[in-house]
């Protein structure tokens, strides 16, 4: 089992930047990769960005060139650097893992919201 915690949310105008973070914990040895999703009311969960073991990194394009993934081994730790925020940007973030065996694992989410 893998737990993970996300932090870092909040409410930030437009322009303005927040960073995430999601620290995992349990069975971490057996994690593929870890990344971040997003869901606004009405809307699916949709795929922000992700970054496996080996470094290689999948993002939106709707945050191409303004968020960050990164990834701290020694910290178990994953982050979302957010950058030129925008007012659909808002959502909660959900902080997720894959394992070797393919089975997800979820945070409880934090909220973001950009507004003025």
């Amino acid at each position: 089992q893998v737990q993970l915690v996300e932090s870092g949310g909040g409410l930030v105008q437009p322009g303005g930047s927040l960073r995430l973070s999601c620290a995992a914990s349990g069975s971490i040895f057996s994690i593929n990769a870890m990344g971040w999703y997003r869901q606004s009311p009405g809307k699916q969960r949709e795929l922000v960005a992700l970054i496996a073991n080996g470094g290689k990194i999948k993002d939106a394009d709707s945050v191409k060139g303004r968020f960050t993934i990164s990834r701290d081994n020694a910290k178990n730790t994953v982050y979302l650097q957010m950058n030129g925020l925008k007012p659909e940007d808002t959502a909660v973030y959900y902080c997720n893992a894959v394992d070797t065996s393919l089975h997800l694992y979820w945070g409880r989410g934090t909220q973001v919201t950009v507004a003025s």
